[in-house]
């Protein structure tokens, strides 16, 4: 019986500096199909996914929206959704078909490294190496994934659960909450790095209170939007 083909979906917008490390990685990985959404880039981001992926379309600005985009347009019984900043292990996609073949999980995330800037301080990179940890930890105590991890999932669930909610924030929490509880899913121990540019930009610990008080209100009740205009209101924390 031949492999489950695994389609590697990246939703971009003028990530021109992080998106080839990402297509690059994805490609040496063993993606079957490497598809690109764009969401209406100004730089040379359309240019190098040309270059560099199987597929590049275009979509309204939104991650939800674009991820829905590119799942619609894959061909794999396998759909690894992929942050643009993020560069997957080599093992990465052989980890995803072994976690959906053979052990029957409908889907789950990487572990996950943040990766920092070589100016960045000891503290910097301490306060980082221990928050990637943390994302571990809370994602094997409740099965809680975020797209920074890197989100895969079988074809046929993702259709089941309607994709994406078109959300403007928390898109990647909701849908694990309703993966998680359609069926089995798993955190696998190959690690995904992925950019600590955020954090690095608004100060980890600052950044770190923010998400938590983000995750914290929208379990709470809070709306995408509400949660939305907080997250966007702080300066310099890209998305």
């Amino acid at each position: 019986m031949s492999e489950v083909k695994v389609s590697v979906i990246v939703p971009a917008l003028d990530e021109e500096a992080s998106l080839p490390a990402a297509l690059r990685s994805a490609r040496d990985a063993g993606a079957d199909e490497l598809i690109v959404v764009d969401g209406g880039s100004t730089d040379r981001t359309v240019e190098i996914a040309r270059s560099l992926a199987d597929l590049v379309i275009a979509s309204p600005r939104g991650r939800s929206i674009q991820m829905n985009a590119g799942a619609g347009a894959s061909s794999g019984g396998i759909l690894l959704f992929l942050h643009a900043d993020t560069v997957l292990h080599p093992r990465a996609v052989d980890a995803v078909r072994d976690a959906v073949t053979r052990r029957g999980c409908l889907g789950g995330a990487f572990s996950v490294r943040l990766s920092v800037s070589p100016s960045a301080p000891a503290c910097t990179r301490a306060v980082l190496l221990l928050t990637g940890r943390m994302i571990g930890l809370r994602s094997r105590l409740f099965r809680a994934y975020t797209g920074d991890q890197g989100i895969f999932v079988r074809k046929d669930a993702f259709d089941a659960l309607g994709g994406f909610p078109t959300i403007p924030l928390m898109e990647d929490v909701e849908f694990s909450r309703r993966l998680v509880r359609r069926g089995k899913t798993v955190l696998l121990p190959v690690r995904s790095t992925t950019s600590g540019r955020r954090w690095e930009a608004f100060g980890p610990f600052r950044t770190i209170l923010l998400m938590w008080r983000l995750r914290l209100a929208y379990s709470l009740g809070m709306s995408p939007a509400r949660c939305a205009e907080i997250y966007r209101g702080k300066p310099a924390i890209p998305r």
